[in-house]
């Protein structure tokens, strides 16, 4: 499952369980342009738990997707990424660096507080 909060003006807070099928990358992509597409400098809080690959037809649609999705990125600055898969953290980090304007730090699940510190910061 896939869930997109809005926080307020600046901050999306999205949280990601579980394996995702077609229908839930589709629901949570449209939630999440819908969502972002008013924010300007925006950041996001990514929590991730009990992560599974998604089915072929999620990715699919997601690479469908994929030209939206490269506009709307560019409304945030910053992105932590809360999970306890050291695979992901560096996922993430690589991801950071070919993303020109977005900064993305990865953080452990119980560093929540430190990771929202993050996302407030100018560092």
């Amino acid at each position: 499952m896939l869930t997109v909060n809005k926080i307020d003006n600046q901050r999306l807070d999205i949280e990601l369980s579980g394996k995702l099928d077609t229908e839930d990358m589709k629901t949570a992509l449209d939630q999440f342009i819908e969502l972002a597409n008013t924010i300007y400098q925006g950041k996001m809080l990514y929590t991730i738990v009990d992560f599974h690959l998604p089915s072929l037809g999620a990715i699919i649609h997601e690479f469908s997707r994929l030209p939206a999705m490269l506009r709307i990125i560019n409304n945030f600055d910053r992105a932590a990424i809360l999970t306890d898969k050291v695979w992901l953290q560096k996922a993430a980090e690589i991801e950071g660096k070919l993303i020109p304007g977005l900064k993305i730090k990865a953080f452990n699940l119980n560093q929540k507080t430190e990771a929202e510190a993050w996302l407030n910061s100018d560092e």
